[in-house]
């Protein structure tokens, strides 16, 4: 055990009760992080935050180059470092090592630089070297890169973010000196709608959009207060029940990214996916794609090679509710919207 978790454990993901669409979305966007992140809104104190860090737990191992900032991947070069990919081609050998993928917390009030990193001007006109200072999107490579209030944040910063998210590179430039570096993470925020939406081009941006509201369930109200409860008084033991569970979601998990490369979608459905968006007046491409994604990673969740009409009606309400043209003083849809004309194609 870390000397982290033992000082501040994590509650274990197996144990959050109901919140069903929010963990759905943080799993698919595990098996397949090219489906773009996730946005997840909802009232306060409804276990947002929780749920989010319960990932780290689960997520799986990857092989990333010793001591390097970027956790460049030994084996591809578009998730390498430029540093990296040039000792390659003086075919020096890397040192190879296995970690958890990482999760990196923004912090509300984080500057441009402390994000995308700095470059020393000083040092690079003197010494006539790139001296770079990596950010949090060097530290989010190939991992999950959380913003916790990210309506609250400042629209350009949201803007670098998703940028890069949607990209897979960084690229900071001072005074005629240009430094880019990989930066594929998956993009989760969260945040309280009574406290603003994000501007509909932003949201469009995140693959996926759940949303979670307070449980009304008394018995089951009551079953996640004990949790908590129990989780506060002896982290530890708590954890200890949960890890056989753990164990076996983080193995399924591993499985499903393997499998993931064989899962197909039936033309048929693809086409009737696409008309789904083109009745809903989806604008772009971005629905499409990501509700494909979404299927085919959910049928290697479950352990399928094949994505069935099922697969895809538990995912487009995700895929596609914040893409929906909507009155300026509505709420985003609930997702009825979209499975009534589901409903109406897949016949």
């Amino acid at each position: 055990m870390t000397i982290l978790e033992e000082s501040r454990p994590i509650f274990p993901f197996t144990a959050i009760v109901g919140q069903e669409e929010m963990k759905l979305a943080l799993i698919l966007n595990v098996i397949d992080p090219k489906i773009g992140g996730v946005m997840i809104m909802g009232d306060r104190g409804t276990g947002k935050s929780t749920t989010v860090r319960a990932l780290i737990d689960l997520l799986p191992e990857i092989e990333v180059v010793e001591n390097d900032p970027f956790n460049s991947d030994p084996n591809d070069p578009e998730l390498m470092s430029e540093e990296i990919r040039e000792k390659l081609q003086r075919n020096e050998k890397l040192s190879v090592v296995r970690k958890k993928i990482s999760m990196v917390d923004l912090p509300l009030g984080a500057t441009e630089d402390r994000v995308c990193g700095t470059i020393d001007i000083e040092k690079a006109l003197t010494e006539g070297v790139k001296a770079f200072e990596p950010g949090l999107l060097a530290k989010a490579n190939r991992g999950i890169l959380y913003v916790d209030e990210v309506n609250l944040l400042d629209d350009h910063l949201v803007d670098v973010l998703l940028d890069s998210a949607a990209s897979g590179w960084n690229t900071v430039e001072r005074e005629g000196i240009s430094i880019s570096h990989p930066a594929r993470f998956i993009l989760v925020g969260s945040g309280n709608p009574e406290e603003g939406e994000l501007r509909p081009q932003l949201l469009d941006r995140f693959g996926m959009h759940a949303q979670i509201g307070t449980v009304k369930d008394a018995v089951l109200r009551v079953k996640i207060v004990e949790q908590r409860s129990n989780f506060d008084e002896s982290p530890l033991e708590f954890r200890n029940n949960y890890n056989q569970s753990q164990q076996e979601l983080t193995k399924k998990l591993i499985q499903a990214r393997e499998l993931l490369k064989k899962v197909e979608i039936d033309y048929d459905f693809r086409v009737k996916i696409s008309q789904i968006c083109s009745e809903l007046n989806v604008d772009g491409l971005r629905g499409d794609i990501v509700t494909n994604r979404a299927s085919k990673a959910l049928a290697a969740f479950e352990g399928r090679t094949e994505v069935t009409p099922q697969d895809v009606f538990r995912v487009i309400p995700l895929c596609l509710r914040h893409r929906l043209r909507k009155d300026p003083l509505e709420s985003i849809d609930s997702g009825d919207k979209v499975r009534e004309v589901f409903k109406k194609i897949f016949v």
